[in-house]
């Protein structure tokens, strides 16, 4: 079990500590389960009215919540910031794997750095190249001539296709696929004909990827994903796409071919963007968003209907078929009142 003192979480958070700094904690909790030991915080100022029943070993807070806390405090800059730093360094998960398993499969002219892990059954095809410190988990298919920047992580079964590109630092989750033919294809008199993808997928530093998300390669260009970018679980992200700096997209989320996404945009979770359009930078579209043409400006967007009773909704659903009778009916009011 990992193990800190309040003095090594001030230098981990850059916050001033009130308190103890020979204090051990071994773990973070939210502030209605923490135990001694704990480490909590308080990010939402509502909550600041339970700090005098915490029993937390220590409480990150920002410098107006100070005499609230009845015992060792760390007043910090961004509470919720200072946990994702903590949780960091107490953080006991596995590695993904260690050392070269003797069942990986590995081509004889793939270049591996220094202290490359592969774990059981993975397969690094001929031509790959792999950084310092890359991990590949058990299961995983690195295809012809991919590369991997050092540090980067695949958990297990993930899937890298021929000639895709992975900077520095990116974590990848189980049983995404990255690279995989974007829907490519011409109709002749009834017939699919297929059209090979001949582009790739390059991703910047500092990537991380869920699960079962898939990433396509381009047809011609490739399919971008700058640096700083988070994509949830179950994500498709189809051919083309080009995703700016430090934008997050929630769990199923879905992107058309050959769009646009700006930097720290925030994509809210069963979004579904339309192909060929442009989004600017900054733009947040809330949650099962159905984006159908370009967005030029920053700033919030909505769309859906949300739940209803499904008598109200059967309602609402008959109105909406009517709009259109409605606004007919509207106008030749307008012209009536007008004319007189």
């Amino acid at each position: 079990m990992t193990s800190l003192t309040l003095e090594q979480l001030a230098q981990i958070t850059g916050g001033t500590l009130h308190g103890d700094n020979k204090v051990v904690v071994s773990h973070v909790a939210p502030m209605d389960k923490a135990q001694e030991g704990s480490v909590t915080f308080l990010s939402n100022p509502k909550y600041a009215k339970h700090l005098n029943e915490c029993v937390a070993s220590v409480v990150m807070v920002k410098e107006a919540q100070l005499e609230l806390c009845p015992s060792n405090a760390l007043v910090v800059d961004d509470p919720y910031v200072a946990f994702a730093k903590v949780t960091q360094a107490l953080d006991t998960t596995p590695a993904p794997a260690v050392s070269i398993a003797p069942s990986a499969v590995i081509a004889e002219d793939a270049v591996l750095g220094a202290n490359v892990s592969v774990g059981a059954n993975a397969v690094i095809e001929s031509g790959a190249v792999l950084g310092d410190n890359v991990v590949i988990g058990a299961g995983c298919f690195i295809g012809k001539e991919a590369k991997l920047g050092a540090n980067t992580k695949l958990w297990s079964n993930v899937s890298i296709y021929h000639r895709v590109e992975l900077g520095t630092d990116c974590l990848v989750q189980a049983n995404a696929v990255i690279g995989s033919d974007g829907f490519g294809y011409a109709n002749e008199k009834g017939e699919w004909i297929k059209i090979p993808q001949l582009g790739t997928v390059r991703i910047g530093n500092r990537v991380e990827i869920g699960s079962c998300t898939t990433i396509d390669r381009g047809a011609l260009d490739d399919t971008i994903i700058e640096d700083n970018v988070i994509l949830d679980n179950q994500l498709q992200i189809a051919h083309n796409v080009h995703i700016g700096y430090g934008t997050a997209m929630a769990g199923g989320t879905i992107v058309a071919g050959s769009t646009s996404i700006g930097k720290y945009c925030i994509i809210g979770g069963a979004t579904v963007i339309n192909g060929h359009i442009s989004i600017a930078d900054g733009v947040t579209i809330t949650g099962m968003g159905m984006v159908m043409r370009s967005i030029d400006e920053k700033g919030v967007y909505s769309s859906g209907i949300p739940l209803q009773t499904n008598k109200e909704w059967r309602k609402t659903a008959a109105r909406v078929h009517r709009i259109d009778d409605m606004n007919k009916r509207l106008k030749s009011v307008e012209k009536k009142l007008e004319s007189k």
